[in-house]
């Protein structure tokens, strides 16, 4: 991204709020092990205990700690919000790109296998695979960047498409550049915006999906999830440990996607501007 959209988007009021909230949570995925105080499958011997000094959020219905739950459970959020959107990212731009400056019968092939991928909807396949093969956070990670590149890929595409079109880039052509020097040097700093939105929407989305497989109960057993947490929380809500049970899980969740969607309202304040423009921020 241009240093000036980059300067914009860090003086964002928008953008700034979400970078704090969404820097919290991953102060506490990275700083887990070292702030929970007890380990997150230990049996404590108490059940369903309410908040006290020893357990900050209660204990579950096995007596496991819930504060230490949550706090591994932003783990897995991040590490899956992160690695999809990164992957994701990268498989559209590499595709998109490399089809749009080929052109011809590869991009035509291409652009039917997106067609016909995104013709079927991506919450069947995931549910689907996601039932048979009970993932992990790598296989979790692999499913999502299978089914949601295509989207990516094709925005990617026809942004390529109307950028090698401009005179810098047949003059570069003309004094002798490949293709490939061509992309690097002339059309991939334009594609930083668009790859930044991916980014942000692939973390969003794989935030969520993540926690809805977590929720009906489809993921790997071993792995600790706020979408598991509020689950069960909710099989147990008429005994009333939901105040310290359910609304933490949910509470995070929320401000996970709430502090990535800030951070969409800040970029798309940003690109809606030209450079040099000073605007309201919102």
């Amino acid at each position: 991204m241009h240093l000036n959209y980059l300067k914009l988007f860090i003086n964002n009021k928008a953008a700034r709020l979400g970078m704090a909230l969404l820097g919290t949570v991953l102060l506490a995925a990275l700083l887990g092990p070292h702030l929970v105080p007890h380990d997150p499958w230990q049996y404590s011997g108490h059940v369903l205990q309410a908040p006290c000094e020893r357990h900050w959020l209660g204990t579950n219905d096995v007596g496991q700690d819930i504060f230490s739950q949550l706090v591994y459970g932003a783990r897995t959020s991040m590490a899956v919000a992160f690695g999809v959107a990164l992957l994701s990212t990268l498989t559209a731009l590499v595709l998109g790109s490399a089809t749009a400056m080929v052109g011809g019968r590869c991009d035509t092939v291409f652009m039917r296998i997106t067609d016909a991928m995104l013709s079927i909807p991506p919450v069947l396949i995931i549910i689907l695979a996601a039932a048979y093969l009970r993932p992990g956070i790598p296989s979790l990670i692999l499913l999502l960047v299978a089914v949601g590149w295509p989207a990516g890929a094709r925005i990617v595409r026809a942004q390529v498409l109307t950028l090698k079109e401009r005179t810098h880039v047949y003059a570069a052509y003309t004094f002798g550049s490949g293709p490939l020097a061509v992309f690097i040097k002339h059309l991939l700093p334009d594609l930083g915006p668009v790859a930044a939105a991916g980014f942000i929407q692939g973390a969003r989305r794989a935030v969520l999906t993540e926690a809805g497989l977590s929720f009906l109960g489809i993921t790997s057993p071993g792995l600790i999830s706020w979408g598991s947490i509020i689950y069960q929380a909710v099989n147990f809500s008429y005994l009333g440990v939901w105040k310290w049970w359910l609304l933490p899980a949910c509470a995070a969740l929320s401000v996970t996607v709430l502090a990535i969607t800030y951070l969409a309202y800040g970029m798309e304040a940003v690109l809606d501007r030209p450079l040099g423009v000073q605007g309201r921020e919102v």
